[in-house]
Formats: structure tokens, sequence, C-alpha cells
């Protein structure tokens, strides 16, 4: 039988070895949603620690509180809130769960970033783009051999729930649900140049593209030559000299164009997937919207 005295000394041991080995615990401030692994934040948040932190610097002078009474929420609070909103489009109160936070406080802080959003995004969305007409047909060049390409369009339908008023069946959509149809510009890296963001689901591609105003005001410069480049869009498009779709019933000679048009005006489908990959919210809108939005 064992002596006590020597089985004290082991479990002494054993103890001081598990403490010695032992990870150290690290206590974040929970008040604080950039204390914590970018992985963890990109996991909820779609962004790193720097991204947020840009995101806070750019969006910081137009919804942080005047005053810090009633326990107001930091730009990086509110900057997150509305990130988690957009990453997994669950219901406002799940929201409000996940970040200890009332479901009306969570509503203002999303329409105070989503207000400053818009209020910036002529800043960052511009046609034909920020970077050279050269570089951005060189680009689009390089994927399928498709000259003097300056962008490619589309539409994507977003679901909504039934708005109410006189008007709700104008937003059921040829596929039956209630949507808007948001018409986007985009260049061969999936940068969007252009959005329309305010017309029905049942709109037809065409019509948004003719009605918009600033689309209108594009084609008069496409037409004058300060432009030289053409879109490329499916088949929805009237062909125009600014505006190439496909041929309906392609020969064999009409085929190679339609396989080089079909893979560069691919990167505008690629763009929609992208952004509902990212952001959840986009499969369907929760909230009420305001259909009045135009960037450009």
């Amino acid at each position: 039988m064992a002596c006590p005295f020597l089985r004290d000394v082991v479990d002494e041991e054993a103890l001081v070895l598990r403490r010695a080995f032992r990870r150290e615990r690290v206590f974040r401030d929970r008040l604080d949603p950039l204390a914590f692994p970018d992985d963890h934040l990109y996991e909820r948040y779609r962004f790193s620690a720097d991204g947020i932190r840009y995101l806070c610097r750019l969006l910081g002078p137009r919804i942080k509180h005047r005053t810090a009474r009633s326990h107001a929420l930091s730009v990086e609070q509110m900057v997150c809130v509305a990130l988690r909103f957009f990453a997994s489009g669950a219901f406002l109160y799940s929201v409000g769960d996940a970040e200890q936070l009332n479901k009306a406080t969570i509503c203002r802080t999303i329409r105070s970033v989503c207000l400053a959003i818009k209020a910036l995004a002529d800043v960052f969305i511009s046609f034909p783009g920020h970077r050279r007409l050269c570089d951005i047909k060189e680009e689009f060049y390089r994927i399928a051999g498709f000259p003097n390409v300056i962008g490619a369009v589309d539409c994507t339908h977003i679901r909504i729930k039934a708005p109410s008023g006189a008007h709700e069946a104008d937003f059921v959509n040829r596929k039956s649900f209630h949507s808007i149809n948001v018409q986007m510009v985009c260049n061969a890296d999936c940068v969007i140049s252009n959005v329309v963001a305010k017309w029905p689901g049942s709109v037809h591609d065409s019509r948004i593209f003719r009605a918009s105003e600033e689309v209108i005001s594009r084609i008069s410069l496409f037409l004058s030559g300060e432009f030289s480049g053409v879109l490329l869009g499916d088949r929805g498009y009237g062909c125009q000299p600014f505006l190439l779709t496909p041929f309906t019933d392609p020969q064999e000679a009409q085929q190679a164009y339609n396989h080089a048009h079909a893979r560069t005006r691919a990167r505008v489908e690629m763009t929609f997937g992208l952004l509902k990959a990212r952001f959840h919210c986009l499969h369907k809108l929760r909230s009420h919207c305001d259909f009045s939005f135009e960037r450009s």
C-alpha cells in the first residue's frame, strides 16, 4: 500500500504540471466588439478588425452620438450592429439578442448606419469607375478577348416582405414573390460602378435601363464620344451601339462572339453572387424599404 505522504507529493506535482501547461485565460471586454480575433469578427460581421476600423473612421462623423447620455453606443458598436444584420439577415430581435441590445435600439442603429452609407455612395460608386478606361478595357479583354468593354449590366431581384398599400401587386415579380429589381453595372474586378435600386419586381430589366435618368445621361455621353466603350447585357436588353447583346440564333461564325460575350458578361452575375453570399440580408429584406436610391 502506497504511503500517504508519497501520494500527496505525486498529486501536488501533477497539479504543478497542469498549472504550468495550462493556457492563460484572456478576458476580453465584451463592450468592445473589436477585442476578438479576425476569424471571430469575420464569421459574425464579414469584416476583419482593420476593415471595421476603416468603416468606423469613414462613418463615425455621421453616426457618432453627441453625448454619452443613456449609455449611448460607441461608433464601433453601431457599425458592428449594422454589419451583423447585413451579414445574417436575421430578425431585429435576433440581432438584439446577439448584441445584448433591445429591438428599438437595433432598428435605430441600422437606420443611422444605412443613411450614412447612402450619403457616401456617390464617393465610391462612379461610372465607368475610378480607374483609367484603358485599364478597365484591358481587364475585360483578358477574360475572353472581347474588346472595348467598360462595363457589364444586369438586374437581380432582392426579395422583400409584402409592402402595404395600393401598389403591393407591383412588387410581385415573374417568379411570384415580392421583390425590388436592382440594376447594377460592374467592371472586370466585380467593382460596382452604377446602381439603380428603386424599381418594383414587376418592372422589366430593359425598362429600368431606359427609364433611369442616370443611365440616360450616361447614354448621351456614349453618343457624344466621351466614353469610348460598350456595355454588355443579356437578351433582355435591346441591342444598341453602346449596349451589345448576344445573338438570339447564332450561326457558326457568331457562336464565338456569343461565347466571348457570355464569359465576359458573367462578371456582373459573379458580383451578385458575391454580394448575396457575403450579406445574407439580400436574400430577403425584412424591413420597410424606401425605393428612392439611385447612384452613378
